[in-house]
């Protein structure tokens, strides 16, 4: 890349420390560009307070803040949890973020006639793969400039001592310097001592948690709520009709002070090395578990247990950032048919970090009483048994026949 050459880029901004720091970088390292800075509201709330001023004084030209958080919780999150998508029990939180986020900076990128697009993902995370394919997607022929991969800083310390070398104002401590990805639908906490598996989590510590509590400040007594679905969407909380978002913004509040959604993981990042993290998922956690609840009752088995085995593609596809793809498309399209029945209400029971079951009830149940009672029934003839195991049994009746028949002749048994 010719640097000389690039006169305007688009900077995916969050006011977070890689994205404060490379708007002087790129001011110094590629002949002062003119740089528009994009920040994809997804829900992060207050880390959006004083954005505008803070990147316009750091050297942003200007800042686009763009209101994503209808399109991320509509054309993500609720695909994602219809295909019950969960990547090693991770629920996605900063992977279905990204697609979004990178459709929007292509377009605005071609809008502004810019010569590259830049993000602050690092060469040892997955985000800048998401992003990146994002934007080929719509722009397949935009250079991007991604510092972490051209630069001589090595830490996030060393980021901090160019910020400050910059005067670049930033949110956050050497002591409180944790990698996180906040939105409506997660935070993400990664480094510090972190990083040793053999630490735990802090939970109890004041201000380590932001969704939520730890289940032992949890209350005391259980919380009751209900949740409704129309093929497969939920519609509403509490017997109140509401949007997908609001009700997951409901959720969170009631999954957080209920110390649920935590989950500490050592997981398998694309780029080939396994990455520890803790992910606070509060009403997402209740939400997969209240969906896949009705299910359990609305789908037939084949069906079942097919989407359950897809579920783990669809969720290595947006893990992985190949959310514009056939593939994720026509598994979109096959969820969305198995969704046609998934309508109903279920009711759970909320108590120190543990979802209860108390209750589902739906149209469309497969769920039979009087077939599956343990008591009197006029409708199953258990008799009928008999027939059935022999006839499933008989391919291994034959072959054990044919390996005695084997053993006389001295011949060696194969299975």
């Amino acid at each position: 890349m010719d640097k000389t050459k690039i006169k305007k880029v688009v900077l995916a901004y969050s006011g977070g420390l890689d994205t404060s720091i490379i708007i002087p970088w790129l001011k110094e390292n590629y002949n002062n560009p003119e740089i528009i800075a994009v920040s994809g509201n997804v829900g992060q709330a207050d880390e959006l307070e004083g954005l505008e001023e803070k990147a316009i004084k750091t050297g942003a030209s200007k800042l686009y803040i763009l209101d994503l958080t209808d399109e991320f919780v509509n054309e993500c999150i609720v695909p994602a949890v219809k295909a019950g998508a969960k990547y090693e029990s991770y629920m996605l939180g900063t992977s279905l973020a990204r697609p979004v986020i990178g459709k929007h900076l292509a377009e605005i990128a071609i809008k502004e006639g810019a010569d590259a697009i830049v993000h602050g993902c690092t060469g040892k995370g997955n985000d800048q793969v998401r992003f990146e394919l994002a934007v080929k997607a719509f722009a397949p022929d935009m250079p991007i400039i991604a510092p972490w991969r051209e630069w001589n800083i090595k830490s996030r310390e060393e980021e901090i001592d160019y910020a400050e070398a910059h005067n670049v104002p930033l949110k956050i401590s050497r002591e409180t310097n944790y990698s996180k990805d906040k939105n409506l639908w997660h935070l993400s906490h990664e480094g510090l001592d972190l990083e040793d598996a053999g630490n735990e989590p802090q939970y109890e510590k004041n201000g380590f948690l932001e969704m939520g509590v730890s289940p032992i400040d949890a209350p005391d007594k259980p919380e009751y709520i209900s949740i409704e679905f129309e093929k497969g969407v939920p519609v509403a909380f509490n017997d109140k009709k509401m949007s997908a978002k609001d009700i997951i913004l409901a959720l969170n509040e009631v999954g957080g002070k209920n110390g649920i959604g935590l989950l500490d993981i050592v997981e398998n990042r694309l780029v080939g090395m396994k990455c520890r993290g803790v992910y606070e998922t509060p009403g997402g956690e209740i939400l997969y578990f209240a969906h896949n609840y009705l299910e359990t009752v609305c789908l037939d088995k084949m069906t079942f247990h097919k989407k359950e085995e897809l579920a783990l593609t669809f969720a290595d596809l947006v893990y992985n950032g190949q959310w514009f793809t056939p593939l994720r498309e026509a598994l979109s399209a096959f969820v969305d048919k198995t969704q046609e029945v998934v309508t109903g209400k279920v009711k759970l029971k909320l108590y120190k970090g543990n979802i209860i079951k108390a209750g589902v009830w739906s149209d469309y149940t497969l769920y039979d009483e009087e077939i599956a009672t343990f008591g009197e029934d006029n409708v199953y003839n258990q008799a009928d048994a008999a027939g059935f195991i022999s006839l499933y049994g008989l391919p291994i009746k034959v072959k054990a026949k044919l390996n005695e028949k084997l053993a006389k002749k001295g011949l060696k048994q194969k299975w």
